[in-house]
């Protein structure tokens, strides 16, 4: 790389919470490995969760640091648990930023969507803004489909299917799996004029993905939809010591030795790993029929239980936990699964050779990291753009089997919907019991995982899109400085 890429300097500011915080680091990171000088900006506590990683940069030379913005006492934003919800208030960080900001001109500021004050005082101090969103090409497109052309107060009922006019592929969802937000004209539109604002005078969008995954998509979007973006991921790959996969979020609160050992133990394509994200909570009765429908599907799994919501809202302590704690017991002496609660090294489990699925949210980082794993999905949307990336995994892709949850609903409430343990059985069954179907659906993902791992070396698109926009920086100093 030339030197004068080497002397473009990148701010970063991520939002705090898992979802968004993760892959922004990984952003930052990769812009390094690419000579853009980057620069985190965080609170304390949050930086905690990232710091060894960016020491070990540090040591390889790379041009990366963090800067801590500090809050006056007591109102630090602390997501210890990383479940941080997008509706967090982050404003508190704005006069800590402005200040850095006065004092310290980058090339350009990466922001996420869900800091949003940030815009104004970064476009008023005339800073090139780039906006981070945290999803693909795909859902945005799907949601701006539906946005501008759907009237939903027009269907009969939550449950009549309409068709996403305009799209490459014929794409059906049903008012039940829409954003509550978008069911309501008013939000609507107050969501549309946001968007506008945001991106109005922004100087594009960096999107985690890439292009062959969703080629039709990405075109789309930058044609269709007019929207400048660079499409540099999966961003996760950019994660490749042992250290840096185990620590990625956050330390791992089990032992994931004990846990690789008992993978070596299992065949290759055996073992389902089950995995809800940072942010969702599920109530115990939705947990049991998830207990009941693994046990009766008879197949070998690690499940990273999440926090448990139980009917008032609070998350659920012991004496809730016995049906639990008793299905643990059985499945322990059956040697059939490991149930972990907290944190678990999610990178390392789906690249173990016994993964054959992984039953999922749907969230953005969750998907990427299967694809780049190679391990086709039982998909389980709950919330926020999961239901839109569904549609992607099992309508366009085709590596997916849907378990059947059909209700959009806010990460900490109780859904009225619950899966029964028969469908939880029969999609466990379909993607894990040998057949036609089940091997096609590896044999995509698998190829899906070499096109991402080729997008992000030498000649490969987000490789390409990364350079382009570090030289794009580059020309818009030079010119501001004739």
């Amino acid at each position: 790389m030339g030197h004068e890429i080497d002397t473009v300097e990148m701010f970063f500011f991520p939002f705090v919470g898992g979802g968004h915080q993760i892959p922004m680091i990984d952003t930052a990171r990769v812009f390094a490995k690419h000579g853009a000088k980057s620069t985190i900006l965080t609170t304390p506590s949050n930086a905690l969760q990232f710091q060894n990683s960016i020491t070990r940069d540090q040591k390889s030379n790379l041009p990366i640091t963090i800067q801590i913005l500090t809050t006056p006492e007591d109102t630090e934003i602390i997501d210890t648990d990383m479940s941080a919800g997008p509706m967090i208030d982050t404003s508190v960080l704005l006069e800590p930023l402005k200040q850095f900001l006065l004092e310290n001109r980058p090339d350009c500021i990466v922001i996420d969507m869900f800091h949003r004050w940030a815009s104004d005082i970064i476009d008023e101090l005339k800073i090139p803004r780039v906006i981070f969103n945290g999803n693909g090409c795909f859902p945005r497109c799907v949601i701006e489909n539906t946005r501008n052309h759907v009237v939903l107060e027009n269907l009969s009922s939550d449950s009549e299917p309409f068709l996403v006019p305009g799209l490459p592929d014929r794409i059906e969802m049903t008012r039940s799996q829409v954003p509550i937000f978008m069911r309501n004209p008013t939000q609507t539109t107050q969501f549309a004029e946001r968007m506008k604002r945001l991106e109005g005078k922004s100087f594009g969008t960096l999107i985690n993905s890439f292009y062959d995954l969703e080629p039709a998509y990405a075109d789309y979007l930058r044609t269709e939809l007019g929207k400048k973006a660079w499409i540099v991921g999966p961003v996760s790959l950019c994660n490749r010591s042992l250290e840096d996969k185990k620590e990625r979020g956050k330390q791992p609160t089990m032992d994931e030795q004990s846990c690789l050992n008992w993978l070596n133990s299992k065949k290759p394509n055996s073992v389902l790993y089950i995995s809800f994200g940072s942010v969702a909570r599920l109530s115990m009765k939705q947990l049991k029929e998830i207990a009941y429908g693994l046990e009766a599907s008879d197949q070998s799994f690690i499940w990273v239980v999440g926090k448990i919501l139980n009917s008032s809202k609070k998350e659920e302590t012991g004496s809730e936990n016995w049906v639990l704690d008793e299905f643990e017991q059985r499945i322990k002496e059956m040697d059939k699964g490991l149930i972990y609660r907290g944190w678990a090294p999610q990178l390392l489990i789906l690249e173990h050779d016994a993964i054959g699925g992984f039953m999922t949210h749907c969230g953005w980082n969750s998907t990427l990291e299967s694809l780049c794993a190679g391990v086709p999905m039982i998909t389980w949307p709950l919330s926020a753009e999961q239901f839109t990336n569904e549609k992607l995994v099992t309508d366009v892709l085709r590596i997916g089997v849907q378990v059947g949850s059909r209700e959009w609903g806010s990460f900490d409430e109780e859904r009225k919907e619950l899966v029964g343990r028969e469908k939880v059985e029969l999609a466990v069954k379909k993607l894990m019991v040998k057949s036609e179907e089940a091997d096609e659906m590896r044999r995509r993902v698998k190829l899906i995982a070499e096109n991402a791992k080729r997008a992000v070396v030498e000649g490969g698109t987000s490789y390409g899109d990364i350079d382009s926009l570090i030289r794009e920086l580059k020309t818009c100093r030079i010119s501001s400085q004739v």
